[in-house]
């Protein structure tokens, strides 16, 4: 076996999937597989609605097929698969994706394919959970040697995916790839499978379980450690004290950690610690800094709510019937990704003190606004109409349009509060 004679398949075409099969198709061909057919047609004409990639970097991979028929990836020896895997809401691991991509891809496995998850999981589920998945739908027995006593076996690797949405500079081949295999041998094939598209080089973890540990720490240290800034921010605005003044004295240190505070949404920082945490808790373990992070970091939107309305208060401008701005929706700046965003919550919270919420975000279609919230969503402010405007999300046009122009949104006698520390301290009224 070789990497360079592996058939590769990819499910799932989200932020994950798709610059993987683009980058794939420049060295082999790839089918590339979706369940959702409007994506399909939509890749096929070039468009990707995550704005991830250009339509000429898409239509140009002549090496690429795309396909909702699952029959054409029957073709293929090698399957990658890139599905979302949330937390529901009791803020458990839903697998539900997982699971059904794994009973997808078993439904077509062969003897000596080899099957690679990328999806964030928590240790030990791609084994324990997804391996007796693709066993049973396979009839296959899941190898751990290369020369196994059964002949119909299968492989098995993970390489965490480590895509970050609306990141020009950090692309796919500009990142290490850690990789693993559930044998030795497999983890080499699988590790120069990888290499051949990324520049940065790879990692090649002990095991996979060791790799799925990775991923999903790699997150929760970032957690935790904005979860500290953001405690550090709440503590300083009872003393009176600038939160970035602080940061910038502090951040003349060689070893200190650049972070700042602000809502933790997302597919990955706001969601994989739940995943780890929920393996420790079934091991018998609880865990207590990160749920801590946890806590602080998902609170945040209250908090700055409150600020908001203190700051309202305090100019006495009255909250009941107070018309609120809120620029950006997305959960990061520069990319229309909605999953987890704590901006929703703060327009519910805007609501249940009886303000009336609109928000404006120019990368997002309001047709992909939950129903709830479509009534908030205006394509363009209007002008000397708003009590309070609260900047969410630094998308660059909101920062190229800049604060004197935003602030002609507002009436005479309003709050301008920046979340994401976009402008400077004597442009705006009220920061985190």
């Amino acid at each position: 076996m070789n990497h360079k004679n592996l058939k590769l398949g990819i499910i799932g075409l989200g932020y994950v999937g798709l610059p993987l099969a683009v980058e794939f198709a420049q060295k082999r061909a790839v089918i590339a597989y979706d369940k959702d057919k409007n994506r399909i047609i939509e890749l096929q004409n070039g468009l990707d609605r995550t704005n991830q990639l250009t339509s000429k970097t898409i239509i140009n991979r002549k090496e690429l097929v795309l396909t909702e028929n699952i029959e054409d990836l029957r073709k293929c020896n090698c399957y990658i698969i890139t599905v979302p895997t949330p937390v529901d809401n009791y803020n458990q691991p839903d697998l539900s994706n997982l699971l059904s991509a794994s009973k997808l891809v078993g439904s077509i496995l062969s003897p000596g394919d080899i099957v690679i998850y990328e999806s964030t999981v928590y240790p030990g589920a791609t084994e324990d959970d997804c391996v007796p998945v693709l066993s049973k739908q396979s009839g296959l027995s899941y190898a751990t040697s290369l020369y196994p006593t059964e002949e119909k076996v299968f492989y098995l690797g993970y390489s965490p995916e480590r895509i970050n949405p609306g990141d020009k500079e950090h692309r796919l081949p500009d990142v290490i790839k850690v990789t693993s295999g559930s044998t030795p041998e497999i983890a080499n094939i699988i590790d120069q499978l990888y290499g051949s598209i990324i520049k940065a080089g790879t990692h090649k973890a002990s095991s996979i379980r060791v790799a799925e540990a990775a991923k999903v720490i790699e997150n929760i240290q970032r957690d935790v450690n904005i979860a500290l800034i953001n405690e550090f921010t709440m503590i300083f605005e009872k003393f009176g004290i600038d939160t970035e003044s602080v940061l910038k004295a502090a951040g003349t240190k060689w070893n200190f950690l650049p972070f700042r505070p602000g809502l933790v949404g997302g597919h990955c920082i706001g969601v994989d610690p739940y995943y780890l945490t929920h393996k420790a808790v079934q091991s018998g373990y609880t865990p207590e800094i990160i749920l801590a992070g946890r806590k602080i970091n998902d609170n945040m939107s209250v908090y700055a709510t409150n600020r908001v309305i203190k700051a309202m208060l305090g100019r006495n401008i009255n909250i009941i019937g107070a018309n609120v701005l809120i620029l950006g929706i997305t959960f990061k700046e520069n990319c229309p990704d909605l999953r987890n965003s704590k901006v929703f919550d703060m327009i519910t919270q805007f609501s249940d003190y009886k303000c009336n919420v609109h928000v404006n975000d120019p990368l997002v279609d309001k047709k992909s606004l939950p129903e709830s919230l479509t009534a908030n969503y205006i394509s363009t402010p209007l002008s000397n109409n708003y009590d309070a405007i609260i900047l969410a999300v630094s998308h660059k046009e909101f920062i190229k349009l800049g604060a004197t122009k935003i602030r002609e949104y507002g009436k005479s006698n309003h709050v301008f509060f920046d979340i994401k520390y976009a402008f400077k301290t004597s442009e705006t009224d009220e920061r985190l």
